[in-house]
């Protein structure tokens, strides 16, 4: 028998549910309750009008919002970049080719080391409001390294991502035509039983567009929704092509022309942007006012790797967004949220509305605004995934 739960005297209430509460895009309930029934939301409204539970949580006048869906990250991977990252930011470049690095220390490790580093940054991330996350493999590059990389992260997501695509493997740099084919074949084969999605890295020193349209092309054909690495380092095919294949997101979207934007805003294919790899490369910033403004739908994500975003903190790329990217608090607490969501093509998570999955956060604050205001403070006080007080 599940037993139920009130949070009550929260300060201000996050439903990302127009139709509640102010009528704005997050649906905001100021003093309000929040009642969760086995894993599930079951009522929200005023604390006034809330319903008898099992059980009573007083939120304190704090705020609470729906758990952050992190809808891009490469969380199976081993060693670090350290020695590149200090060498970046005294003046080198960033581009595709550090991959490799991760590509080395990931084949030489085993599953369990793979794992123990998942979950220490799976822990990490929910102790920062993460309580859904995709990610990929691509640090692996060979069939039996791909595989096993999914295998490891489909135990702990169900939004596993392969991305045998991250870049031609260094053991067939003079074959790249035999390299899509063993992505689209062998490899294909054995990863797809493991996954939800295909990824590619559509980029110059990576994947053109017509390799990148095979790639995702023979992924659909064995199942798997496509979700394209694109236009991060320069002007290319890969919002296009996304928005061709209705790939479920376009991911950097840093370099875009009016066309691209054009696309985007009348599609299904969410634009995912992700500041931190900005913040890390010194790179010029999404712009995600001329996205919003022309009526694309925008997603937030860390895109957590150790080459050229290393952090699991969403509320760290919120506070990047609303600085950088021209994006209003509101905006960014949606997309990273029900933004997320709509990027994972999902519609139980990302809101806190009747029926959703009970992943909520917390805030050590009133409202959801002080994630930009007070940058860089641990705000998350509890996170609640599937109806369980998890930290």
């Amino acid at each position: 028998m599940s037993s139920s739960t009130v949070i009550t005297n929260i300060a201000t209430l996050v439903t990302n549910d127009p139709s509640l509460g102010d009528g704005s895009p997050l649906g905001l309930v100021r003093d309000a309750a929040v009642v969760i029934d086995g894993d599930r939301i079951a009522w929200t409204g005023t604390s006034s009008k809330a319903p008898a539970t099992d059980n009573r949580v007083d939120a304190g006048g704090r705020a609470v919002i729906p758990g952050f869906v992190d809808s891009h990250s490469h969380l199976v991977f081993a060693g670090d970049r350290t020695e590149e990252f200090n060498a970046r930011m005294s003046g080198r470049p960033y581009s595709a080719g550090g991959i490799r690095t991760t590509v080395a220390a990931t084949r030489a490790a085993t599953d369990a080391e793979l794992e123990a580093n998942l979950t220490r940054y799976l822990a990490e991330a929910l102790r920062q409001g993460t309580t859904t996350f995709e990610t990929k493999s691509g640090y692996g590059l060979t069939v039996e390294d791909e595989a096993r990389a999914l295998r490891i992260a489909a135990r702990h997501t169900e939004e596993v991502t392969y991305l045998g695509a991250h870049i031609v493997s260094p053991d067939r740099a003079d074959d790249p035509a035999g390299y899509v084919a063993l992505v689209t074949g062998e490899m294909l084969d054995a990863c797809a039983p493991h996954a939800r999605w295909i990824d590619v890295f559509c980029e110059k020193g990576a994947f053109d567009g017509d390799q990148a349209r095979a790639i995702l092309t023979a992924g659909k054909a064995k199942g798997l929704h496509p979700r394209i690495h694109a236009n991060q380092l320069s002007f290319g095919p890969g919002v296009q092509l996304a928005v061709e294949l209705d790939a479920a997101s376009a991911d950097h979207c840093t370099h875009l022309t009016d066309a691209d934007v054009d696309a985007l805003a009348n599609s299904r294919t969410v634009a995912t942007l992700l500041p931190g790899a900005e913040f890390s490369t010194r790179a010029a910033w999404p712009d995600a006012r001329r996205l919003l403004d022309a009526g694309a739908t925008v997603a937030l994500s860390t895109d957590c790797n150790p080459g050229s975003s290393f952090t699991s903190s969403v509320p760290f790329c919120i506070a990047l967004a609303v600085r950088d990217m021209g994006m209003t608090p509101d905006e960014a607490l949606w997309s990273a949220t029900a933004g997320g969501a709509a990027a994972l093509r999902r519609t139980d998570i990302g809101r806190l509305t009747p029926g959703a999955r009970a992943d909520l956060v917390v805030l050590d604050a009133p409202s959801h605004v002080h994630l930009a205001y007070r940058p860089g403070v641990p705000l998350v006080s509890q996170v609640w995934r599937r109806g369980v007080r998890e930290a």
